[in-house]
């Protein structure tokens, strides 16, 4: 930063400590916390400025003015906090409009601020006052986290936590979706490694039976080998709509495939894409290569397996598991994505 140094026992920026993905540890010495889905961030409050750094050691405060504000008013002295920037709705986190946020112009910021305002919500305590915490066991660190942060004050939050296995896994299996996706396993013994996959992330694989409405050639491959398969579902209204696509075929596959869509190409848009959210509609994350698709009719059913929902669709490419030839089409709507959001976690998210 070049801004005059914080005063803070150390300055911005710090690797923030990784996670590597595996499954949840078992036996003694484990906290586990949700997985929030947000951007990751390390708050600096220095008792006056307030410093906020991306995952990638990047400032993020021009983006976020009203954390910096939250985190000004609400945090009771210095100290460096290691958390998760989130943005809530009612249904949950919503990465989508999280990204929206990461806009060029200062007025669109301001703007957003107030009509989609972002939370912060830290899991780790890295300094306080003029002590540097992070050679202490978490154990330690997390002990001031809760004497530091000794309530909820929306939009500033602790993250939920528990050292007791069963209720990890009862986490996994109930705050799948909503934006926790999944479960974070820490060492109460260990101390902050900045850069060091030493965290465990078990994260949510689910499962969306999803109709072929089209699909993209393999590079070089026109008319011969399929590169990826185009994945839509239906909403209320019967309108299918484009939510990602799948490519995890082998070369042989790709070359059946090519043979098993031929006979469905068409340029008949009623049933399939066209009246919804199409390949083709420009996006700020779409490229031009990416625009060229073939439709076909909205036969084939295939079984996905994702990580991710961005708003209303798979933010990352899917696995595909297997075809669904007993399933009809019409059938694979939006309903299958809906997930409650855990009970806990909204009093949390509401301030309750």
């Amino acid at each position: 930063m070049d801004d005059p140094p914080l005063a803070l026992p150390f300055q911005p920026p710090v690797e923030p400590m990784l996670a590597a993905t595996g499954s949840i540890p078992v036996g003694e010495g484990w906290l586990y916390e949700p997985k929030w889905d947000g951007f990751r961030c390390l708050a600096y409050f220095d008792g006056d400025r307030v410093y906020l750094q991306s995952r990638d050691s990047r400032p993020l405060g021009r983006y976020f003015p009203e954390v910096e504000d939250a985190l000004r008013d609400l945090l009771p002295g210095p100290m460096v906090l290691d958390g998760e920037i989130v943005l809530i709705t009612e249904d949950g986190l919503d990465f989508g409009l999280l990204q929206h946020r990461l806009h060029p112009a200062e007025s669109r910021v301001r703007k957003l601020s107030l009509e989609t305002p972002a939370a912060f919500v830290a899991f780790d305590l890295l300094a306080e006052g003029d002590t540097d915490l992070r050679g202490e066991p978490f154990r330690e660190r997390h002990r001031r986290l809760q004497d530091a942060l000794p309530a909820n004050r929306p939009p500033v939050f602790r993250t939920p936590w528990t050292t007791e296995e069963v209720l990890a896994v009862d986490w996994f299996e109930r705050f799948e979706g909503a934006g926790f996706d999944g479960v974070i396993a820490k060492r109460l013994d260990e101390a902050y490694q900045p850069g060091v996959r030493s965290m465990v992330k078990v994260k949510h694989v689910r499962t969306a039976d999803c109709v072929v409405g089209g699909f993209r050639w393999a590079k070089n491959g026109e008319g011969v080998s399929v590169g990826s398969l185009l994945l839509g579902l239906y909403d209320e209204h019967g309108v299918l709509h484009h939510v990602g696509h799948t490519s995890s075929f082998k070369a042989a596959e790709k070359r059946e495939l090519a043979e098993r869509l031929a006979p469905l190409v068409t340029e008949d848009d009623s049933g399939g894409f066209g009246r919804g959210r199409t390949p083709g509609t420009p996006s700020r994350w779409t490229s031009g290569a990416e625009a060229s698709w073939v439709r076909v009719k909205p036969e084939l059913v295939c079984e996905v397996a994702f990580d991710h929902l961005q708003g209303d669709r798979f933010r990352h490419g899917t696995t595909f598991r297997r075809w669904r030839p007993d399933k009809p089409p019409e059938d694979c709507t939006y309903d299958q994505l809906d997930v409650a959001v855990p009970a806990e976690l909204r009093d949390l998210l509401t301030g309750s």
